[in-house]
Formats: C-alpha cells, structure tokens, sequence
C-alpha cells in the first residue's frame, strides 16, 4: 500500500462560523482571519494506493459551479485535483473507488464536471465506484432547510444515474470492521448524519481521516464545534470518544481543512485532550 496526501486547492470561510460560541480573541490565535473574518482552509484529499485498486477520498470543491458561487469562497493557491493526481503520475481514469467522507460541496464537488458542450453533468472518475451510506444518501437528497445549500444534487445525482452509486452498510455501534476498500469506518452524526471518518492502517501506524469531524488543529479543545454542526451537542461527545480513542491508541490524524498541517498526535494533559506534535506526511512516512 502506498498513501499520498493530494491537495485539491484552498477557499475561504468565516472564521465564527468555523468555531461556532468560541470567541474570536480565542480562535484567532491558530486560525487568523483577514481583514473580512474569512480564515484560509484546505481541501485536502487522500490517495491509496493498494495492489489494482485506486482509491480517492473526497475530492475537493470541483470548478463546474459558477463565478458568483465560487465568489462568497475565495478559492486560492496553485493546487487542483486534476494536476496533482498528474503530479504523482496518475490520471483520472485509473481511480477505482471514491470514498466521499460526506456530500457537503467542499468535500464531493470534485466529483462531478460538465461535459464538453456543457449540457450534462458526469463523473470526473468514469471508471470508479462512488462509495456512500444508505442513511447520509438520503440526508443529502432530501436535505433539511439548514444543510440545502451544502447539498448540492449536481454534486450528487449523476453519481446515482450513471449506477456508479455504492453503499457501504452502518453497523448497529462503532466501526465497522472489513469495509469493501479495507479500512475501517467510524460513523459520525453531529456535523451532518452519517458522516464516514476512515481509519486506514499504515507502515505500523493508524491514521484517521478527520474530514469534518475535526477540521484543524484549532478545533481540539472540545467547545470548538462548528456553527456549521447540525447537532453540536452531539459533536461534544463525539468528539470526546475519538479525541481519547486517539490518545489511547497512539493514532496520527490526517486533517482535511487543517491549512497548515496535514498530521497530528495528541496527548492527555489535565486541561483534557490537546495537540502534541504537528507533521508534514513525509516527514512520518517519507517522500
């Protein structure tokens, strides 16, 4: 097996929107924010590669939306999936399977593109299986009033017309062991239902793919919840089980949104679960 991180560009958000009751004096110290309050994120995706299977996890923010969309986000930075999949020397069509964490925009937009005349959506991944759940699928297609403009159908529905659509089964409790793409999946309800956190074993280590459960190193401390959080209650305590479940089992994170740092560690202190050490990927497992 052999992992790689992909960058799919960087956009930008409000900073009281990403940490929700947190104060900014209090935020701003590992997130600045710009004249405007908008903190830079990352899109930042997985690659596997394993034996004649080429998995894609999430796939960034796409560019098939219109100027006046991409204008409330301020994507910057020279990344996009496309050339970094070229980069390591791999082309689109080569990708196998697409695990989309959820189908919020930033995370499954990249997905989908226009044809060349503009007049259907498909696929980015012509030969891939898309792998979602049955629960999240019907969240994003008959989506609540709050989450409407998070869900986008063009990002999803052609994913189900041109039957490419899988569904990976929610167990009764806790991970769900063997999964179809050989990691294992933790399920998570307070950003949105059903949300996939993939726990992918590596060189001796376990890293987990935070995606929205834990966006940056900034949302450690445990009342640094998103207002983008459906049930930010229930992000307390889940947030609590894997920040321990972290610590316990010596587990690195693989940030998403994190623009500065793409793996962590974490330690107990007496203040609860806080950062330890900060990594680039190479430096844990090499170019």
């Amino acid at each position: 097996m052999k992992i790689y991180p992909l960058n799919t560009g960087n956009f930008k958000l409000d900073g009281g929107a990403m940490f929700g009751v947190v104060p900014k004096s209090l935020w701003e110290r590992t997130n600045p924010a710009d004249a405007n309050n908008l903190c830079n994120w990352s899109m930042r995706c997985m690659l596997i590669e394993d034996g004649d299977r080429l998995i894609l996890i999430d796939t960034g923010i796409g560019d098939k939306q219109s100027d006046k969309f991409f204008g409330h986000y301020y994507l910057n930075g020279d990344d996009s999936l496309n050339g970094n999949l070229a980069k390591l020397g791999f082309h689109r069509d080569e990708i196998t399977d697409v695990f989309l964490t959820h189908l919020h925009f930033d995370h499954c937009g990249g997905s989908i593109e226009w044809n060349n005349d503009r007049t259907m959506l498909l696929p980015v991944f012509k030969n891939a299986r898309f792998w979602s759940n049955d629960g999240h699928w019907k969240w994003a297609t008959e989506p609540n009033s709050r989450e409407k403009a998070s869900f986008l159908k063009e990002n999803i529905m052609p994913i189900q017309e041109t039957g490419q659509l899988e569904f990976i089964h929610r167990p009764d409790t806790g991970f769900l062991k063997q999964s179809p793409l050989g990691f294992d999946i933790l399920f998570a309800d307070g950003h949105t239902d059903a949300q996939m956190i993939p726990h992918i074993q590596y060189k001796d280590k376990t890293i987990v793919f935070a995606a929205d459960l834990l966006p940056s190193t900034g949302h450690i401390p445990l009342p640094y919840v998103m207002g983008y959080d459906t049930r930010p209650l229930l992000t307390l305590d889940e947030k609590a089980t894997f920040l321990n479940s972290v610590v316990d089992n010596d587990y690195l994170i693989f940030f998403e949104h994190d623009h500065k740092n793409e793996l962590c560690t974490l330690k107990h202190t007496e203040k609860g679960v806080r950062l330890d050490e900060t990594f680039s990927f190479n430096e844990v497992f090499g170019g």
